[in-house]
């Protein structure tokens, strides 16, 4: 699967099969349901999800709050957009 693939299953009520915690999280933060995406997010005790629950952080405002989950990710807060940074960590978590 790829980004575009990805992007075309969010007309459904449920992400695909085979997906990972983050990106799951990732899937809902695109359908606009922030909170499911968090709580996925905090499901994955790894550093995809540690990275993830950085990024929601920094969407939601939180920069401190985002700024301690990219260190748990072992990134640093990034200066591009959420959108970019969006398709970023898809695409690195797809990759894997």
């Amino acid at each position: 699967m790829n980004r575009t693939a990805l992007a075309a299953t969010l007309k459904a009520d449920s992400p695909p099969p085979g997906l990972s915690l983050a990106l799951i999280a990732l899937w809902w933060d695109a359908k606009g349901d922030w909170n499911r995406a968090h709580e996925t997010a905090g499901k994955d005790k790894g550093t995809a999800g540690a990275w993830v629950h950085a990024y929601l952080h920094r969407k939601e405002g939180d920069a401190s709050n985002a700024d301690y989950w990219y260190g748990q990710a072992g990134k640093r807060r990034p200066q591009i957009t959420l959108q970019e940074e969006w398709q970023e960590i898809v695409d690195a978590l797809l990759q894997r």
